[in-house]
């Protein structure tokens, strides 16, 4: 509820404002220093400031509050609106006031109970059991023990279960045999090492062998063969779209001049008779040929008794 609080003066007051309608949020008491004169006001950091001196704070800006604040010089009245519940904050009394600047960190005695004088005084075994054979078995009194997994029914299971998909059953013979003899494979190592082999040659060989044998009609074919040649690497095609500079010849990489259908290097871009750089000084043509403005002026002087007339094309 909207409680009136009066600061006797003068300034400073000794609290600071938050918000504002430019902040879009209402105006705050946000600190309050100890021992000023909000703080024997009982001014506390939280309050909504309603009214400043009976006018209205709801629709003010930041600065215009302050400004009301400042206007007042002996006595400051402020409407506040204050929440109920509140921290607790340690403050020393004395003579049944608190006192502005000391701060009680006294802790406050608390209820102490042992362990063993409350719930789960003893905590129940928690017993697991693994089976080794038919006769014998382990018991665990461990909590969330594993034992149940190595137990040999499961290591038997799981060994199956493995070996099942990577060996192969082998596949039954037709018939059984009672000797070595009998084999199939066998027979035909035998039958290998028994019969004659022509005796293998190289291609050349062989066509001397046939010349011989033949007293000299069959001629010997041979193969020719051609040494290894290099392939040349047939240039880039990057190299085959360079332009090529119109004075040296050159292939021009990177900074390229282009005077109307011609391409020449930075440091080509020269007259032909003074050899001085036509960059950004102008350059004439002048029978195919590029000319500083006085060389082309001296190639192209007219005759006695003519004057010499610049003309521009028409728009």
């Amino acid at each position: 509820m909207p409680q009136n609080v009066v600061l006797e003066g003068p300034a400073p007051w000794g609290f600071r404002l938050a918000g504002g309608k430019d902040f879009n949020q209402p105006l705050t008491v946000s600190r309050i220093t100890p021992g000023s004169k909000a703080a024997i006001a009982n001014l506390c950091a939280g309050d909504v400031i309603l009214a400043i001196e009976g006018v209205p704070a709801t629709d003010m800006l930041h600065c215009e509050a302050q400004n009301k604040i400042k206007e007042s010089t002996s006595q400051l009245s402020l409407t506040v609106e204050r929440n109920e519940s509140r921290l607790w904050s340690p403050r020393v009394m004395e003579d049944g006031h608190a006192h502005p600047f000391k701060v009680n960190l006294e802790a406050e005695q608390q209820e102490y109970k042992p362990i063993g004088t409350a719930h789960n005084r003893r905590a129940q075994p928690f017993i697991a059991a693994a089976n080794i054979d038919d006769k014998r078995q382990v018991v665990s009194t461990a909590y969330n023990t594993p034992i149940g997994l190595y137990s040999s029914g499961n290591i038997q299971d799981a060994m199956e279960g493995q070996v099942r998909g990577l060996v192969l059953p082998k596949p039954e013979s037709p018939r059984t045999l009672t000797s070595i003899e009998d084999s199939d494979v066998y027979r035909m190592l035998q039958r290998d090492q028994e019969e004659p082999q022509e005796p293998r040659q190289s291609g050349s060989f062989k066509a001397l062998q046939d010349f011989i044998d033949s007293d000299g009609t069959r001629p010997i074919v041979t193969r020719t063969v051609r040494a290894p040649t290099t392939k040349t690497t047939p240039p880039t095609g990057n190299l085959q779209k360079l332009p090529v500079c119109d004075k040296c010849g050159n292939g021009i990489v990177g900074t390229v001049v282009k005077a109307r259908d011609k391409y020449r290097h930075p440091g080509c871009f020269v007259c032909s008779d003074c050899d001085v750089n036509l960059k950004q000084k102008g350059y004439f043509f002048v029978e195919g040929q590029l000319y500083c403005e006085t060389h082309a002026r001296a190639r192209m002087r007219p005759p006695e008794g003519h004057d010499l007339v610049t003309t521009f094309p028409s728009a």
